[in-house]
């Protein structure tokens, strides 16, 4: 085998262990949203306790993205991923195995900190096992596979509730995860040198931007300080904060509430939903990078996933075709926030990229985080006191109400999309070669 298909083996295999790993995460997120009747039901949960014990998971999320970052750019991606794993697996099965809502509290906290590196760690093992010119199109990819795992938390997920009970499931996909660390450990390495490999981006190593310390401290500090990268921050923030409220907990809740459907069928809408998502990350990272341009995709999407949002709450739209095709718009305009991955890394020296990533990265969960138990929260306000087998049954009222409010983080994330700053897909830190 020639050293080419050597280095083609192993960072697709690399890859695979990783997204694998991704794929999980994406389950993890998104999976409350089709069991949360039996959570509410096992636990006698409201509407904003309800909200807590899935936001667990967003709020460690949240605050391990820097760490994350800093995990990725010091220790590596291989340790990152190896432990990751062990405390996501650990973290599933006591949630499986919880008899009380604090112990489902506990496993959502280990959950959300063991997949918190998992991101991060995929998105510096794309920026140093291949080319710098398809790092949009790879973080696309990465978004395309690992949306197959919100895919599963969706229709997959509510077949398979008719044959295991929900804590089956989650105790299996937590051995699963103690599978992946070890083939974490046995694939997986950082960089191709590692391996006796060449690094595909030789050029990217002198920048402009922040200067590479030994200390990650002052690297981090580094990368705060830089002004650009934050308006994909307030992007994921906003646009996306709303989005994962209701694919992975609310939307399901609604339909079945509001439209009158069964379980089976609302979470059919979001499948519909979530591969829509997959399909426009892998979209917009690809005509990024098609048309060497990152701001006016962005707003673009941005504007379309807003205009979705209005649609949702004032057209008196029906369940069917007609409700299907609004799902799969938003979760498709949704996904444009792909771009501020590769806005991010562009605006940072090339070092730092794992740091520059968690930044932005930590608007998504930081909103998240916020939303789903302030919109159940808004919703137990007004709540008359309908209870059906042990759960609570909203009116179109109350989730009129907290879709105003994701409205208003829509809001906020195309707001922010203006103020992004436009790299004309490349590094603005490094040089140019062809001006060299």
């Amino acid at each position: 085998m020639s050293k080419i298909s050597k280095f083609q083996t192993a960072r697709w295999s690399i890859f695979s262990v990783l997204i694998l790993t991704y794929i999980l995460v994406f389950f993890h997120r998104m999976a409350p949203g089709v069991v949360s009747e039996y959570l509410m039901a096992d636990f006698k949960t409201t509407g904003t306790r309800l909200g807590t014990l899935s936001a667990m998971y967003f709020f460690i999320y949240a605050a391990m993205q820097l760490p994350s970052g800093v995990l990725a750019d010091t220790l590596g991606t291989r340790t990152s991923i190896i432990f990751g794993n062990i405390i996501a697996g650990v973290g599933s099965i006591v949630f499986g195995l919880a008899t009380s809502f604090e112990m489902a509290i506990v496993g959502r906290f280990f959950v959300g900190l063991g997949v918190s590196v998992v991101f991060i760690s995929i998105m510096k093992n794309n920026a140093v096992w291949f080319n710098a010119k398809v790092f949009g199109l790879m973080s696309g990819v990465t978004l395309l596979i690992g949306n197959l795992g919100s895919v599963t938390a969706a229709g997959p997920l509510s077949a398979m509730l008719g044959v295991f009970t929900w804590r089956t499931i989650f105790i299996g996909i937590g051995m699963l995860s103690l599978l992946l660390a070890v083939a974490g450990f046995f694939i997986v390495r950082n960089k191709p040198e590692d391996m006796g490999f060449e690094p595909p981006n030789k050029k990217a190593a002198e920048g402009k931007g922040p200067v590479v310390h030994k200390s990650w401290v002052k690297n981090l500090l580094s990368v705060i300080a830089v002004l650009r990268i934050w308006p994909g921050f307030w992007v994921q923030f906003g646009a996306i904060g709303a989005l994962y409220a209701l694919m992975g907990l609310w939307g399901v809740p609604y339909l079945r509430d509001v439209h009158g459907l069964a379980r089976p069928q609302a979470a059919n809408y979001m499948t519909i939903m979530l591969l829509s998502f997959a399909v426009g990350a892998l979209f917009f990272g690809w005509f990024s990078d098609r048309i060497g341009r990152r701001k006016p995709v962005l707003i673009a999407g941005m504007l379309l996933y807003v205009c979705s949002w209005i649609i949702l709450i004032y057209y008196k739209w029906s369940a069917g075709i007609e409700g299907q095709a609004l799902f799969a718009v938003m979760g498709f305009a949704g996904a444009s926030f792909v771009i501020t991955f590769a806005s991010a890394k562009e605006a940072i020296n090339p070092e730092l990229s794992g740091m520059a990533v968690s930044v932005v990265n930590t608007g998504c969960f930081a909103g998240t985080a916020l939303v789903q138990p302030l919109f159940g929260w808004i919703a137990d306000r007004t709540w008359d006191g309908k209870v059906v087998d042990g759960i609570r049954v909203y009116s179109p009222a109350d989730y009129h109400n907290g879709f105003l409010l994701m409205l208003g983080f829509a809001i906020l994330g195309l707001l922010a999309s203006l103020f992004v700053r436009e790299t004309y897909c490349r590094n603005i830190t490094v040089e140019d070669p062809a001006k060299a």
